[in-house]
């Protein structure tokens, strides 16, 4: 399972970490967003070890989507070093994020 990122949270799990971050910007209502989801769970696991793959919900936490401009979901921002490197907007294959992903190796 991806790692719950809230506003409390996302400083030291995405923004501190010396690992390459993944993080889905997602809702429930959102019908995409329920398409990636499993996909973002199973890069989660391929990716355990190599990288932080996370999940915020935009609805429960609307610092983070204000702080870097989430206006369409899903969003899924790539970070490396607390920078934001790369984005995905929209439904998209298990192997097009995996390439965005491995990019930041």
């Amino acid at each position: 399972m991806a790692l719950e990122i809230t506003d409390q949270n996302f400083e030291e799990l995405v923004l501190k970490s010396e690992k390459p971050v993944l993080v889905d910007f997602w809702a429930e209502w959102c019908g995409p967003c329920r398409m990636i989801g499993p996909v973002v769970d199973e890069l989660s696991t391929d990716y355990a070890d190599k990288a932080i793959i996370g999940k915020v919900n935009v609805d429960e936490n609307p610092g983070i989507s204000a702080q870097f401009g989430i206006r369409s979901i899903p969003t899924i921002l790539y970070i490396k070093n607390g920078e934001v490197v790369d984005r995905n907007v929209g439904a998209a294959s298990k192997s097009q994020l995996a390439d965005k992903l491995n990019a930041l190796f």
